[in-house]
C-alpha cells in the first residue's frame, strides 16, 4: 500500500517537472543586477514570482503532456512520462491540470497586476503552443525562447526596476540560443524524430547550425556591451563586470560541445546540472558577478 502511494506521489512530481523549476530562477536575474538581491523586500517578492511562475509552467507541463502523450508514448525517452506511460490516467491528470490553473487565477489575485499579465501571457502562448504553434518553422523556437524573456521581464515589472536593454538582448539571444539547441539534438537523437515533430521536417541541420551560430554569438557580444556600457559601469562603479564574459563564453562552447559531440541539449536543465565543467563554470560566473555587483567596491575600500 505504501509503495503505491509513493509511486503515485512520484508519479505527480514527475507530472510537474520540479526538475525544470530552475528555468524559473530568470525572475531573479532583474533584482540581481539592480543591486537588489539582498533587500528583503524585493527578495521576498522575487520569491513569490518564482514560485507563481513555477506554479504557471507546472500547468502548461501538464497540459502539454496531456496532448501529447500519444506520441510521447512513441520516443525513446517521453514515454517514461507519467501521462505516456499510464501511470496517470488521462482523465486524472486534466483534473489535476485545472487545479493548478484554478490556483494560478487565486495567486493572481495578491500579485502585482503588470507580472501577473506577464505570466498570464507566458501561459498563453504555451497553450497556443501546445494546440499548434509548434507546428510552424521559426514562430516554435520564438514560443520556446519567450519563456526565459517573459520570466526577465515579469521579474523587473515585479519589483519596478529598469532592466537595460542590452541585458534584454542578452537573454532574447540566449533564449533563441537553448531553443534552436534544443531542436538540433532532437533532431540528431531521433532518426524518426519527424514522425513526432512533423515541424522538424522543416529544418536541416546546416540551417539549425547558422541559427547557432548567429544566436551564441549574439549572446556574447550582447553581454559584453552590457558589461561596459556607460549605465552599468555608473551603477557598479567599476569596469570588472566585462571580466565575466569570458565565463559566458565558456558556457556557450561547452553547450554546444555537448550538443554536437555529446548529443546532450533537449534539457537545458539537465544539460546545466549534470555536466560537471558546467557547473564549475556556473558557480564562478554567480560567485565573480555577486562580488564585482555588491562587494567589489567595500573590498577596495580596505
Amino acid at each position: 500500500m505504501k509503495n503505491q502511494l509513493f509511486s503515485r506521489i512520484s508519479s505527480y512530481l514527475k507530472l510537474l517537472r520540479i526538475t525544470s523549476w530552475p528555468k524559473n530562477f530568470f525572475v531573479f536575474v532583474p533584482a540581481v543586477f539592480a543591486k537588489l538581491l539582498f533587500d528583503a523586500d524585493t527578495f521576498y517578492l522575487t520569491v513569490l514570482g518564482f514560485a507563481t511562475f513555477s506554479i504557471a509552467s507546472s500547468a502548461v507541463y501538464v497540459l502539454n503532456d496531456f496532448f501529447d502523450a500519444p506520441k510521447d508514448a512513441l520516443h525513446p525517452h517521453k514515454k517514461d512520462r507519467p501521462i505516456a506511460s499510464g501511470k496517470i490516467p488521462r482523465k486524472h491528470a486534466l483534473a489535476f491540470g485545472a487545479f493548478l490553473y484554478l490556483l494560478l487565477v487565486l495567486i493572481s489575485f495578491k500579485m502585482n497586476l503588470a507580472f501577473v499579465i506577464i505570466v498570464w501571457v507566458y501561459v498563453f502562448i504555451n497553450i497556443l503552443y501546445t494546440v499548434f504553434l509548434k507546428e510552424i518553422v521559426i514562430v516554435d523556437i520564438f514560443c520556446i525562447a519567450s519563456g526565459f524573456m517573459l520570466r526577465v521581464i515579469g521579474g523587473g515589472l515585479l519589483i519596478s526596476v529598469y532592466i537595460s536593454k542590452w541585458l534584454i538582448l542578452t537573454t532574447m539571444f540566449l533564449s533563441l540560443f537553448l531553443a534552436v539547441m534544443k531542436r538540433r539534438v532532437e533532431i540528431a537523437n531521433s532518426p524518426d524524430a519527424e514522425e513526432q515533430r512533423s515541424v522538424l521536417k522543416d529544418y536541416s541541420l546546416s540551417f539549425i547550425d547558422q541559427i547557432v551560430a548567429m544566436t551564441g554569438s549574439g549572446v556574447i557580444l550582447s553581454y559584453a556591451l552590457y558589461s561596459v556600457a556607460d549605465k552599468t559601469v555608473e551603477k557598479f562603479g567599476t569596469e570588472r563586470l566585462i571580466f565575466t564574459t569570458m565565463f559566458v563564453i565558456f558556457g556557450i562552447f561547452r553547450y554546444m560541445y555537448l550538443a554536437y559531440k555529446k548529443d546532450k541539449g533537449e534539457n537545458v536543465i539537465e544539460v546545466i546540472l549534470t555536466d560537471p565543467p558546467m557547473i564549475i563554470n556556473l558557480i564562478f560566473y554567480v560567485a565573480s558577478a555577486l562580488f564585482i555587483i555588491y562587494f567589489y567596491k567595500i573590498w577596495t575600500i580596505f
